[in-house]
């Protein structure tokens, strides 16, 4: 079976592009599979459904080695887990195929370079925002909560009805970006409950 992976590096980018290639290579459109990240450390669970699902003689096929992974660790522990399972990995723009010795050989050196060109690109975005911060302007990215939500788990949290996780959790945002919308000059002591004694 052919298994397609198509990620995309922002919600504003359009997978048309990989998911067309996808299709072109000979992927069912029921198997393309479609992640949404938005940083290096961002997490892909479509690429966890995917590798929970291929089994012997499938093959997974996405369109860079720099889209399907963000460093040459997980790239490297990707493809050995793959050949240990006997799943192909066929990357479309490079040519890469695992199912000979060439397309492996490839693969261990356009990993490095993918590696390489993610570096470039963090580091140039990181300089990027530092000029800005330095001219007076913000950079980065947007909030992840609007401010009807920021207000509403303020309001929860100052009256006890939820803990940070479990706003963090209505919400779907970790518990970093909760603690970060929480106005603490307005929080109200977090008082412990009093224990609730039962008559014997």
């Amino acid at each position: 079976m052919l298994i397609g992976y198509a990620p995309v590096s922002t919600a504003d980018q359009n997978p048309d592009h990989p998911i067309d290639a996808l299709l072109g290579a000979g992927v069912n459109r029921d198997h393309v599979h479609v992640d949404t990240a938005s940083g290096a450390k961002a997490s892909s669970p479509k690429l966890d459904l995917v590798m929970q699902v291929l089994r012997e003689r499938d093959t997974l096929k996405t369109t860079r080695l720099d889209r399907l992974s963000r460093s040459v660790l997980h790239l490297v522990t990707l493809g050995a887990d793959l050949r240990e399972r006997g799943v192909g990995l066929h990357v479309i723009e490079q040519g890469i195929d695992t199912s000979t010795m060439e397309g492996r050989a490839m693969f261990g050196m356009l990993s490095v370079p993918a590696e390489l060109q993610r570096e470039l690109i963090v580091a140039n975005t990181n300089g990027g925002l530092a000029s800005a911060r330095a001219r007076g302007r913000i950079g980065g990215r947007r909030p992840k909560l609007t401010a009807d939500q920021a207000a509403l788990a303020q309001r929860l949290y100052d009256e006890r009805e939820r803990t940070v996780q479990q706003i963090a959790d209505m919400f779907g945002v970790p518990r970093p970006t909760v603690y970060g919308h929480l106005d603490k000059t307005k929080t109200v002591p977090r008082q412990p409950k009093k224990p609730v004694v039962t008559k014997s």
